[in-house]
């Protein structure tokens, strides 16, 4: 606009808290030597105290400032901070029996206290604090919160006394007045400056704190003469009943550096200047000579009177003075003049008149008045006026915040209760303090209800009326239409309860105005409010219609005309909004809230309007249009200035300057709450202005008067302006709305879980979330963006600034108000490209609001569309609505590479593959939707955005890999093969594959396994079966067997019956244990029938290489004791197995069985034994059959065999009965031949009919068998049993004699070589299997003639013993009776055969 106003009004904004109202601490004090006085005697009085620094933008002291309320003899103090927290800021202070003065209270800074000098009708009081600036140094400020300045109030002595005081009875206090003023002198000492019962003034010294001193009391009284001299005679009227005419109504001091002025206003209408050091009176001004006076007027006291003063370092000292009169009043600003001599006079710059009644309270500025009244009506009404600009003492209108409706309206088709808690807890309406008092009167004071929080009060309040409400239905039945009247009717009544103490809290006491800042509030009884300046729009619109006819137009606009123009527009946007009932609103209302055009319900309102127009509105807005000179143009200059529509994307938060602590400018809960109550405001004004301006629009159209429209307008730029006023509508709607919508707490696990998703997304650092925060009530989601993140971005826009000093920088609070709101719409504005709002809400875990939010925004806003479309989806993922977040995925696709929010959250990593921003885009969302764990829908969106990677063979093979995990995840067998088969990247394809037989293992699906294609694949799984099956322990897992089917699927009959002839290998060495037996038996039969399957020709087989030395890719090399690296062993040579090698290695293995299960203790070394070590093995556990077996299957000696069974022979023959029992059990594992079971037959008799028969049925070359059983027999000195001599006397009669000769058994060997020497020559020669004894026509026979000899030399060197030498004889004597008949025999042969 081109050029602002140069006054506008100011709107009040309400900083109430919707929490518990602040509990102060209590202190209590009962000054001695007091009596108690009524407590009503004065009034409730409020002020306020700003700290010299509050402008100073470096200070400790920044936007901080002290309010207190007193009311009879209590004083509440608090401190308020714009910018952080305070903890501990509240105190109630009790001074029992002694009522506070009105204005009692006065503070001061003093280097390192404030101090606070307390006034009440008995005593006065100082109390020292520690200064803000001494507990806390600005630049580390840096917390969302601090302690306040009353933190310790609690450790002052207040009996001190050196602080207190009580006022004397002489001169005593006059009981008529209530002016006081309190300071503190330049050396520390406490001044309090009261009216005296005499007439005239009385000063109270304290000495200073850390002084010891007495109190002094100063009169200031002129001398009779001396008064006469000034002021001349006093008329008797006043002297004789209201007390002296000097009685000062109202004091104000102005402290210099070693003096004090004190100005009292007084009853007599003058104002007397005193200098406290000289105790003098150094001027007294007659002020009824600055306004229009009757006779009455200067007979009556003025009482009504008001003093203010006002310091400016350039300026000088200014006063304001409220004359007070009947139906009247007037302001009279004056400039203290000094003159030469130490003379003084006022300078009278401005007189001001009003016409309100009564004067609550004033405050002056060197350039303004700021005024607050109660009128007839008992309303507040607060203005303000330059006194130095506004030459025609026009006031300025401050629009307070109006109170709740008198009757809340509820139709048929709404739940009363419901309607009406709706209204009550409405954000701005009712305080919790009002709510609280309504409910204990209403509930009769049954229970007390204090510090509930907002949900608390709600359920409290509920509970209350609805008991209420059910006590008094005494019917059992009723009709829906007489219980819905009954709820109404309750729930108004305890609506009343609530107006009326909201009316009580929000009576405003006082003005309090910040000098540095220019800050204004009011003070009211229970809560605080500032005022702030109104925008041009709304304060056209708000100002009442004699106000905006007496506008100065030149002021507006440079143009003049349109400036006319715009001024008649609004009078008839008034004219439109006045004559609109509350259901023609609510149509409007209803139309925003459902979705449909406002255009429509704009329509339908005008009908109404219409239809029920009695007093010619329409006919006044016609008349009033003809007076604007181009409609069109004006109705585009007031949509233009409420479009808050920027074309650039606001601008990211800079870094905030930490040392000048702005990272905490405005952050706390009572500058939150205003600024964004403020946003209501002008929100909601704007919605009013544009509807009234939509139905002006449509009335345009209906009458289509080519006067009205400026002749050459045409109908297209009107359509234009409907379509432009009807988003601005909306848009304001939606800001209305998310006002007042409450933000909901959220638990910690949500916002820890929300964090990780943010995380996913990268969006962690976007919104600092801080849900510690100190927040003295439930927040609305407006309050809680600007907190979170709007107030950093709108700060550092504000300040960052090139070439200024920060330093130097003084805040002023009108100006900086403006620009926060004005920067604050901006972000909240939907049509902007900028998303912090609704990322925020996300970022806070608002879902339901941030739903509600876009459900609104939709339909209409085409800005961000695709982002609205994703936080929907974020909403939907959480509310575990998980296709219909997909859908809003998607959809938000479209707009990737459009939309900031997008953009962003498309940044590529670090090191990240850069791919297009579509896919980039699905890279995100499927991290999300993994990490919250929706396979089936990763699934989905991965498959669609294979799509959009046509080109992209990088994004395919990430894709189709997060497609396998996910289908391998859900059990997807088959889709999880087709999605490995179809990916590009070999790497990657192994990869999966490798996952896909490590799953379908796990979960034993070998079915599917094997029954897939592997087409290209083959080698690969079998490499990956086979690396597994040698990597993983052989009994838990089955790879062996796997890779046997897989090979028997594919009719690959040789590598499965390499395969299990490798695996029953592995189980001999490595499960040595009666299963592992078991399994290598049947690996080994598998593998023999895999080889039958085949034609001979190839049924071989490579035998595996031991040890199970397998080279697998990535294994770590093999090092010797030293830590050196070993050689690899050369490769050895290829050996091959046939068919016949199998069947050996399996009887083996199943003889081994055998072995285990006959005695478990074998199963550690039988495993991998040798053939030899096993019949060694069987021969220990006395399985000789089995024994036998082997021996014959790999071509062995039975010899062991024989060995051991004679020892188990001799063994039994020399143990007892524990050893024949035992013996039954291996005995019975051997197949005899003719089992004997008479009672005669023992195991021994057994198992030498066992070594007998084995003797007989195995027969060797040489009798080899034999002669180890008799070895081993003799070995032991077991005689040689007959059988075993018979049978062996037939097989090798002379290896029996070098037997008998190598034991030293000379007896036996005498009797063999006796009766073989007979069985030579006839006599039992069958015996010793000889066919034809000695004789000339039979063969030749022989005799072991070296053996016999030996035998005649071992008898012959054992001469000594007698028995020797008779065996020797009688040997002798055979062999030469031998000799002579072999000589015969020998003739006769020779005879014969010559």
């Amino acid at each position: 606009m081109a050029a602002g106003l140069a006054e506008r009004s100011c709107l009040e904004l309400s900083a109430a808290a919707r929490g518990p109202p602040r509990r102060p601490r209590e202190v209590v004090f009962n000054p001695p030597g007091t009596a108690p006085l009524p407590l009503g005697r004065y009034g409730d009085s409020a002020g306020g105290f700003c700290y010299q620094e509050s402008a100073q933008l470096a200070a400790a002291t920044r936007n901080r400032f002290v309010r207190w309320t007193t009311s009879g003899d209590t004083v509440e103090l608090v401190e308020e901070s714009l910018d952080v927290n305070l903890l501990n800021n509240a105190v109630r202070l009790r001074i029992q029996g002694c009522p506070f003065l009105p204005g009692g209270v006065h503070l001061c800074e003093v280097q390192n206290h404030l101090v606070v000098l307390l006034i009440t009708a008995q005593t006065v009081h100082r109390l020292l604090l520690p200064h803000p600036a001494r507990m806390y140094r600005s630049e580390l400020i840096t917390e969302s919160q601090m302690q306040s300045v009353f933190t310790d109030i609690g450790k002052i002595n207040f009996r001190d006394p050196s602080n207190y005081y009580v006022i004397p009875s002489v001169p005593g206090l006059a009981s008529n007045s209530v002016a006081s003023a309190a300071w503190l002198s330049s050396e520390g000492e406490a001044l309090f400056a009261l009216p005296s019962a005499l007439g005239g003034i009385f000063v109270l010294k304290l000495p200073p704190h850390d002084v010891p001193g007495t109190v002094s009391v100063v009169e200031l009284k002129q001398s009779s003469v001396m008064q006469r001299f000034l002021t001349g005679w006093m008329p008797t009227a006043i002297r004789g009943d209201c007390g002296p005419s000097d009685l000062p109504i109202s004091l104000s001091v102005h402290c210099l550096d070693h003096d004090a002025f004190l100005f009292a206003l007084c009853q007599d209408h003058k104002l007397r200047m005193w200098s406290y050091k000289d105790q003098m009176c150094l001027m007294v001004a007659d002020l009824l000579e600055f306004m229009p006076v009757s006779r009455d007027l200067r007979l009556a006291a003025g009482t009504g009177h008001r003093l203010r003063l006002a310091f400016s370092q350039s300026l000088g000292l200014y006063l304001g003075v409220y004359m007070h009169a009947p139906k009247r009043g007037q302001f009279c600003v004056f400039q203290l003049v000094s003159t030469e001599s130490n003379r003084y006079s006022l300078d009278h710059i401005s007189s001001l008149f009003s016409s309100q009644e009564t004067l609550v309270d004033f405050a002056l500025t060197s350039a303004e008045i700021w005024a607050l009244w109660h009128n007839e009506e008992n309303q507040t009404v607060v203005k303000y006026i330059n006194f130095e600009q506004n030459v025609a003492g026009q006031w300025n209108q401050v629009f307070v915040q109006p109170l709740p409706e008198e009757e809340v309206t509820v139709r048929h088709d709404q739940d009363p209760r419901e309607t009406y808690l709706e209204y009550l807890f409405m954000p701005g309406r009712f305080t919790n303090a009002a709510i609280e008092k309504a409910l204990q009167i209403f509930s009769q004071g049954t229970e007390r209800y204090v510090d509930l929080t907002w949900d608390e009060l709600k359920k409290e309040v509920t509970l209350a009326v609805e008991s209420e409400f059910q006590g008094s239905v005494t019917e059992y039945e009723c009709s829906p239409e007489e219980f819905w009247q009954l709820q109404v009717e309750f729930w108004s009544k305890f609506y009343a309860c609530c107006l009326q103490y909201q009316e009580a809290l929000s009576r405003p006491l006082a003005l309090h105005l910040n000098p540095y800042t220019g800050m204004v509030c009011l003070l009211k009884k229970g809560s605080l409010s500032f005022l702030v300046p109104c925008s041009l729009v709304d304060h056209l619109y708000l100002l009442s219609n004699e106000h905006l006819l007496t506008e100065d137009d030149a002021a507006i606009f440079d143009d003049l005309e349109m400036s006319r123009d715009v001024v008649c527009l609004v009078q008839c946007l008034r004219l439109i909004g006045d004559s609109i009932s509350m259901e023609m609103a609510f149509i409007m209302e209803m139309a925003c809230s459902r979705l449909q055009p406002p255009e429509k319900a704009a329509e339908q309102i005008l009908e109404d309007l219409i239809a029920n127009d009695t007093e010619n509105v329409v006919e006044t807005i016609h008349s009033k249009l003809q007076e604007i000179r181009n409609p069109i143009h004006a109705i585009g200059v007031l949509i233009r200035e409420m479009d808050y529509e920027t074309d650039a994307d606001m601008e990211r938060a800079h870094h905030l300057n930490m040392r000048m602590n702005l990272t905490q400018l405005y952050g706390s809960g009572t500058a939150v709450n205003v600024v964004c109550w403020g946003v209501c405001k002008i929100a909601t004004i704007r919605f009013l202005i544009c509807r009234d301006l939509l139905i002006l629009q449509q009335l345009l159209l209906r009458l289509g008067d080519p006067m009205v429209l400026g002749g050459g307008q045409l109908f297209q730029s009107q359509q234009d302006l409907l379509h432009r006023t009807s988003p601005l509508l909306l848009s304001y709607y939606l800001i209305r709305w998310a006002s007042q919508c409450l933000a909901s707490d959220v638990p910690v696990d949500t916002l820890e879980s929300n964090l990780q998703h943010l995380s996913v997304l990268e969006l962690a650092d976007t919104t600092a979330l801080t849900p510690h925060k100190l927040v003295t009530g439930p927040q609305t989601i407006v309050e809680l963006f600007f907190q979170e993140v709007a107030r950093k971005h709108i700060i550092s826009r504000l300040f960052v600034q090139p070439n200024a000093s920060l330093a130097e920088t003084s805040l002023n609070w009108p100006h900086l108000i403006t620009a926060i709101v004005a920067d604050f719409l901006p972000l909240l504005w939907p049509s902007n490209p900028g998303f912090l709002f609704p990322e925020c809400l996300m970022g806070s875990c608002q879902y339901t609001q941030l739903q509600e939010y876009i459900r609104l925004l939709q339909p209409w806003c085409h800005v961000n569309m695709g982002s609205c479309c994703f936080m929907m989806g974020r909403c939907y993922l959480v509310m575990g609505e998980g296709h219909k977040a997909l859908d809003c995925f998607c959809q938000a696709a479209s707009e990737v590479g459009r939309e900031e929010f997008l953009d962003r959250l498309i940044q590529p990593e670090e090191g990240e593959m850069v791919s297009t921003p579509r896919l980039q885009y699905y890279n995100k969302v499927l991290r999300l939707l993994d990490m919250v764990g929706l396979p089936e829908l990763v699934i989905q969106l991965a498959t669609l955005a294979i799509m959009e990677s046509a080109d992209d063979w990088r994004s395919q093979a990430t894709l189709r890999t997060c497609i396998f995990k996910h289908h391998l995840d859900l059990g997807h067998n088959s889709e999880a093969y087709v999605a490995l088969t179809q990916n590009p990247d070999p790497s990657r394809q192994l990869d999966c594959l490798r996952q896909l037989v490590v799953v379908l293992c796990e979960r034993s699906q070998l079915q599917d396994l094997v029954e897939f294609p592997y087409v290209n694949l083959h080698n690969e799984v079998v490499g990956i079966i086979e690396s597994h099956a040698r990597a993983v322990d052989l009994m838990t897992h089955n790879y062996y067997e796997l890779l046997y089917a897989f090979h028997i699927y594919r009719h690959n009959y040789r590598k499965a019956g390499t395969v299990m002839f490798e695996y029953g290998m592995r189980l001999g060495r490595e499960v040595r244990t009666l299963r592992g037996l078991q399994k290598q038996g049947n690996c080994f039969l598998a593998a023999i029938n895999c080889l039958r399957l085949i034609r001979p020709e190839y049924a071989w087989i490579v035998q595996p290489a031991s040890g199970a030395v397998y080279e697998r890719p990535g294994a770590s090399p093999k090092r010797s004791h030293d830590g050196e690296c070993t050689a690899v062993p050369t490769t050895r040579q290829i050996e091959i197995l046939e068919l016949e090698d199998l069947e050996r290695e399996c009887v083996l293995a199943r003889i081994r069985l055998t072995l285990v299960q006959h005695d478990l203790s074998t199963a550690a070394v039988a495993g991998n034994s040798t053939p030899e070590e096993t019949v060694a093995l069987l021969v220990r556990a006395g399985l000789f059959d089995t024994a036998i077996t082997l021996c014959q299957t790999f071509k062995l000696p039975l010899t062991p065999i024989f060995e051991g069974l004679t020892f188990k022979c001799i063994k039994l023959q020399l143990g007892g009965e524990a050893a024949q029992a035992e013996a039954w059990d291996w005995l019975a594992a051997n197949q005899l031949s003719a089992l004997v079971t008479t009672k005669e037959s023992s195991a021994t008799d057994e198992a030498w009919r066992l070594l007998s028969s084995y003797l007989e049925r195995y027969p060797s070359q040489n009798s080899l068998y034999h002669r180890c059983v008799i070895n081993k027999l003799l070995a032991h000195g077991i005689p040689l049993p007959n059988w075993l001599i018979n049978s062996y006397k037939k097989v090798d009669a002379a290896e029996l004699l070098r037997l008998y000769l190598n034991y030293d058994l000379l007896e036996e060997a005498v009797e063999l070589v006796l009766e073989y020497v007979d069985a030579v020559l006839g006599k039992g020669h069958q015996y010793f299997g000889i066919e034809f004894p000695l004789s000339a026509t039979a063969p030749m026979v022989w005799l072991p003639y070296t053996a016999i000899d030996q035998l005649l030399q071992a008898l012959r060197e054992s001469a000594a013993n007698h028995h020797n030498v008779v065996l020797y004889q009688k040997l002798q004597d055979k062999m030469e009776d031998y000799q002579q008949k072999v000589s015969v025999a020998t003739r006769d042969r020779l005879y014969r055969r010559n």
